[in-house]
C-alpha cells in the first residue's frame, strides 16, 4: 500500500479500499481544455479493467495519473485508500506498487532484455543475485527463456512486449497499468499479450487496460467507455475464455 493518509474506509477490521478510485477528478490545460471532466471511477481489487475511447478522449491521461507520473487539476486519485497527494516518495510508489507497460514498451536499446528486467529493482531488498533469478524467472514465464542476452533490437515486436511485460512484474506490483500494449502489434503478437495479462490477473494482480480497439477491451472483465473526457458507458468484458496459468509473484 502507498504511503500517505488512508482513506476512512480502510479502518482497522473494516473492508479495504478499492484499488482504485477517482473522485470528480479533472484535468485542465491551457485555454480550459478538459482531458478529463470530472471522473468518478471504482475499481475492485482483482478486477481486469479496460479503458476503451478513440484517440484523445483521456483515457490515457486518466492511467497517468494512476501512475502518479501526472496531478489532477481538481478532485483526488486513490490508490488502496491513499489519497496520491498525500504520498510522499512517488518513486518508491511506482516502484514497490505499480507496474507499467506502454504502446513502445521503452526498454534501453543498447542494454540486454535481462539487464532490462533488473534494472528496475535497484533500490529494493533484493541482492544482484536475486534480481538476476527474478529476471530470468519472468522472461521463463513470458516464452522468452533463452533470449535473456540479446538486445531488444533482436527481438520482434511482440517479443519486445513481452519483455515490458516482464520488467512490469518484477516487483511483485498490486496494480498493472498498461496504455496501449497492442496499439503496435500485429494481431497473433497482440493476442499472445493479451494471454499475458489474463494469466497476471489470474495471479491476483488488478489490471488496468488503456485502448482504443474494442476488440482488445473484451478480454477484460468489464469495459469502461469514455468520450471527451467522460465516462459515457460501462459493460462487462468477455473476460479469459480458458484458465490460463498466473503469472507474477516469485
Amino acid at each position: 500500500m502507498p504511503s500517505g493518509s488512508a482513506d476512512a474506509a480502510a479502518g482497522p477490521g473494516g473492508p479495504r479500499p478499492p484499488a482504485v478510485e477517482l473522485r470528480d477528478v479533472v484535468k485542465a490545460y491551457d485555454q480550459g481544455f478538459r482531458a478529463l471532466d470530472g471522473v468518478d471511477l471504482r475499481i475492485e481489487r482483482g478486477e481486469f479493467v479496460a479503458i476503451n475511447g478513440p484517440s484523445g478522449c483521456g483515457k490515457s491521461t486518466m492511467l497517468h495519473l494512476v501512475a502518479a507520473l501526472d496531478t489532477p487539476t481538481a478532485g483526488a486519485v486513490l490508490v488502496d485508500g491513499s489519497d496520491l497527494r498525500t504520498v510522499a516518495d512517488l518513486s518508491a510508489y511506482r516502484r514497490n506498487h505499480v507496474g507499467l507497460v506502454f504502446q513502445l514498451h521503452n526498454l534501453l536499446a543498447h542494454q540486454p532484455v535481462l539487464a532490462n528486467v533488473e534494472l528496475v529493482m535497484f533500490g529494493t531488498p533484493r541482492n544482484a543475485h536475486e534480481r538476476r533469478e527474478r529476471a530470468l524467472d519472468l522472461l521463463g514465464q513470458v516464452d522468452l527463456a533463452g533470449r535473456e542476452h540479446r538486445l531488444p533490437g533482436q527481438l520482434s515486436g511482440g517479443e519486445r512486449q513481452r519483455v515490458a511485460i516482464a520488467r512490469a512484474l518484477a516487483n511483485d506490483p498490486e496494480l498493472l497499468l498498461a496504455d496501449e500494449p497492442t496499439g503496435s502489434l500485429d494481431s497473433v503478437s497482440a493476442g499472445h499479450v493479451l494471454e499475458l495479462f489474463q494469466a497476471v490477473h489470474a495471479g491476483g494482480v488488478t489490471v488496468l487496460l488503456v485502448t482504443h480497439d474494442h476488440g482488445i477491451a473484451a478480454a477484460a472483465d468489464r469495459i469502461i467507455e469514455m468520450r471527451d473526457g467522460r465516462i459515457v458507458d460501462g459493460a462487462p468484458g468477455g473476460g479469459a475464455a480458458d484458465a490460463v496459468p498466473a503469472v507474477g509473484p516469485a
